[in-house]
Order: C-alpha cells, then sequence, then structure tokens
C-alpha cells in the first residue's frame, strides 16, 4: 500500500493560532491520573481510595469526585502515598486553609503547617512531636470560634503493635438518640476548651509544654450547637467531646455533667465506630464536622511518626 504523503501546504492563517493556543492549553492542563477507586468500607463510615497519587497534580474533575465521597463517607483512606510534605500540603489546601497548631514546636522544620503526631525523639533527647495527640474523643479545634472542617494524616513511621486511629460517625449518633435526650440538648449550646484536660495530659506525659500566656490567649474557650448542621450536607450531628467540652450552659452543674456523660457514652459506641488500622503510607482525611476520632496509643517503646494538616471550617451551624 502506498503511504499517504505528508500536506505540502501549511495551516492556513486564521487555523494557526487556535492550534498554538490548544496546544499551550494541553500542555498547562493537569496531568490526568489513571483511574482510581473509591471503595466503601465495611464500617459505619469510611472509603478507600486506590490508585491515586497525590504527589502528582489533581485535575477538578477527580477531585469534585473527592470531594463527593468525602461528605457521603467522612473518612478518605488513600494508600500507598509515598508523598512530600510540600505535596501534603497541595492537597490540604485544595479543601481550605490551613491552621497553624499552637504546640508550634512541634511543627515539621520548613513546614509550619504540619504538625508532627510523633513517639520519636531529637539527638538531645526531646520528643520531635506530640507523642499522647488523641488520647480523649474529640474533635480537632471545636474549641475554636470556627473548628477545623476536616485533618490531614499521612503515616511516616508505624509501630509493630497498636497504634489505630478510631472514628465515630456522629450523624448516625444523633439520629439513634433516645427522645428523652434529644428534646434534652435541643437549642442547647456548650462551651469547648483546649485547656479542658491539658493538664492532666501534661500529669501523664511531661514532655508535653507548658503553655504560654499568649498561647493560651490564642485557645480561648468557644461556644458551640450541642447539635450541629453540616454546612454542606445540612445533616445534623452531635458536637460534643470528652476532651474537649467543658459544659452546656444555662444548666446547673451537676445536670450539665449528667447530660454530657450520657451524651459521651452514647456518641461512641461501637455501632458507628471505624477502627482504622495503619498501612505503611496511608494518608487519612476526615471530616470533623460529622465525627469523633481517638488514638488508641501503642505500648511504650514503639516508634510511631506522622504528619497532619488541618483545614479550617466555618462558624457552627445549629
Amino acid at each position: 500500500m502506498t503511504a499517504l504523503a505528508p500536506p505540502t501546504t501549511a495551516p492556513s492563517t486564521p487555523n494557526a493560532p487556535a492550534h498554538a493556543a490548544a496546544t499551550a492549553a494541553t500542555a498547562a492542563r493537569p496531568a490526568v491520573p489513571p483511574d482510581f477507586q473509591i471503595r466503601p468500607l465495611d464500617a459505619p463510615l469510611g472509603a478507600e481510595v486506590l490508585g491515586l497519587d497525590l504527589e502528582q497534580p489533581l485535575g477538578a474533575e477527580h477531585f469534585d469526585q473527592l470531594h463527593r465521597a468525602h461528605l457521603e463517607h467522612h473518612v478518605l483512606v488513600f494508600r500507598d502515598q509515598r508523598i512530600s510534605p510540600a505535596a501534603h500540603i497541595a492537597f490540604s489546601r485544595r479543601w481550605g486553609r490551613l491552621e497553624i497548631h499552637v504546640l508550634r514546636n512541634f511543627q515539621l522544620p520548613g513546614h509550619p503547617e504540619i504538625l508532627q503526631i510523633s513517639t520519636l525523639r531529637d539527638e538531645e533527647g526531646q520528643p520531635l512531636g506530640l507523642g499522647d495527640a488523641g488520647a480523649f474523643w474529640h474533635s480537632d479545634l471545636s474549641y475554636k470560634e470556627r473548628p477545623s472542617l476536616g485533618s490531614l494524616l499521612h503515616a511516616q513511621e508505624l509501630p509493630t503493635e497498636g497504634g489505630d486511629t478510631l472514628f465515630a460517625n456522629q450523624h448516625l449518633a444523633y439520629e439513634h438518640l433516645p427522645q428523652a435526650l434529644k428534646q434534652a440538648i435541643e437549642g442547647r449550646r456548650a462551651e469547648h476548651s483546649y485547656l479542658a484536660r491539658y493538664e492532666e495530659l501534661r500529669a501523664r506525659n511531661p514532655w508535653r509544654p507548658a503553655l504560654t500566656d499568649a498561647q493560651r490567649a490564642e485557645v480561648k474557650p468557644a461556644v458551640h450547637p450541642v447539635v450541629r448542621v453540616h454546612p454542606e450536607t445540612g445533616r445534623r450531628a452531635l458536637f460534643v467531646s470528652e476532651h474537649f467540652t467543658t459544659r452546656i450552659l444555662g444548666l446547673p452543674e451537676d445536670e450539665s455533667q449528667d447530660l454530657l456523660k450520657q451524651l459521651f457514652d452514647h456518641s461512641t459506641r461501637p455501632r458507628w465506630v471505624y477502627r482504622h488500622r495503619w498501612q505503611p503510607h496511608d494518608l487519612v482525611f476526615w471530616d470533623n464536622r460529622s465525627l469523633l476520632h481517638l488514638a488508641t496509643g501503642c505500648p511504650p517503646g514503639q516508634r510511631r511518626h506522622l504528619y497532619r494538616t488541618t483545614v479550617e471550617g466555618d462558624a457552627v451551624l445549629g
């Protein structure tokens, strides 16, 4: 068969700029990742994301898929993410403005957006990170006027034993509240304080630093509805935790504490909890507007090192 000869004339002048513009647009377009899967977990919440490399640029279509999945499942587990701190930060910023944690001595050097969660110590024996983070059930930064939208935790080094993280679905917890409890908290507001159990944690872990006056001023208590409305889905969820919630406003102290205890016990029942067993290089992104979480801890001497970014949220709707 005779091969076709190449065209002997150049493209007409009107088409040449259009072709050049299209070529430039193609070159500027983010690399499209290979097809990836979002697979729901066999749990009351959560999905794992397979086949996606977050070191690579993520186009709007794929980001929209992740956004919808995050709202539906509340926790996304990105497997095998061998990414740099810069990529971790860049992906986190796609979701919103990033918070800088009040314990700045545990920042990753050169990357203040990353809080180190770590049992490791430097050459002088000082802790690299917050080794006892998540010791009580909580929603990150609920003690702020604008609590966190979500947190992204990336595994750097995992223990050989322990180290799981639990997540409790607070939409399900609210929906299954006994009617008497629902009525008791209707329209109620509660105080959240970073300092609520800080000294208790310092007594357990002397490496946790004393706070300066400036740091204390940075974490003044905030008041939020006991039942919050998710700003994107409109679903209602319990919004109290044993770590940060100190009292329910407008009630005598004994009644407030009794009601909070009932809510704490109910909110973390096993039927709405997912236990995440970490795999190497997992990056876990959870919705603080929908969940509580708890670090189960690991035995002394085990090495556990993770990087966390935290996305700022909105004022809590009731």
